[in-house]
């Protein structure tokens, strides 16, 4: 009953930060800015040390490293082809902005909502080991899960998206971990694979706070606030993941 249980908090928790983030779009550069302190504390204090704690078997850590490095150049490939896409399908300045802007938000919330996959998988495989393993991983996800939430439904708003798509991408990124969870039962990732893909969704991670979210949030906005709000981000995140390690 355990599994089931922790799938549901998982789902729970995506949710409620993507509901909070639309209630109060208002504040949306003070949103924006927590979850850009939010962003690239996942990949400095989450996923870079789990890439490394997995991976060290297998790869030195130079190695792991230039995978974060590689994620962060493929998210920004990735960015640079919206903007080509957004050029070139559109018929007026409105429409550059809406379809770029779009596609952008599209593959940020994508983005998190593989990573919200990953994360399903790693409590899955934790379990696989060890319930004292699968209940400290569970922790730790569950824990920045409500951020998550947050993260996703900004990055549909703030690059044109409309509440419903918010919704819908909320609704994806908080099924992802169930899913994920679900996946365990039929196979198993081996740690080598793991260690890597994660150090590579921290470069994604890295890429989506500092290149979109960070600029975003100071935008036209009191600076003092924004960045105030970029540092609680990060330290939510880093005791959140403390906590769930000791």
């Amino acid at each position: 009953m355990i599994i089931p249980a922790i799938a549901l908090g998982a789902f729970c928790a995506t949710m409620a930060g993507g509901l909070v983030a639309l209630r109060f779009r208002d504040k949306l550069h003070l949103i924006l800015g927590f979850s850009a302190g939010a962003v690239v504390g996942v990949a400095f204090f989450d996923l870079i040390p789990e890439s490394l704690a997995l991976g060290e078997k297998f790869y030195s850590g130079a190695t792991l490293l230039s995978c974060v490095a590689l994620g962060f150049l493929i998210y920004l490939v990735l960015d640079r082809l919206a903007l080509l896409h957004g050029e070139a399908t559109a018929h007026d300045e409105h429409d550059h902005h809406h379809e770029h802007g779009a596609l952008r938000g599209s593959i940020g919330a994508g983005s998190l909502s593989l990573h919200s996959f990953l994360d399903g998988m790693a409590i899955g495989l934790g379990f696989q080991v060890s319930t004292a393993v699968g209940a400290v991983v569970a922790i730790a996800v569950l824990t920045h899960d409500f951020s998550d939430g947050v993260n996703t439904m900004n990055l549909v708003l703030k690059n044109g998206g409309s509440r419903t798509a918010g919704l819908r991408w909320l609704l994806f990124d908080a099924t992802a971990p169930v899913v994920g969870i679900a996946s365990t039962f039929l196979f198993t990732l081996p740690d080598r694979i793991f260690g890597m893909v994660l150090a590579i969704f921290a470069g994604f991670f890295l890429y989506i706070g500092a290149s979109d979210l960070v600029p975003e949030s100071h935008h036209a906005h009191p600076k003092f606030l924004t960045t105030a709000m970029t540092l609680v981000g990060a330290a939510v995140i880093y005791l959140a993941v403390s906590f769930a390690w000791i």
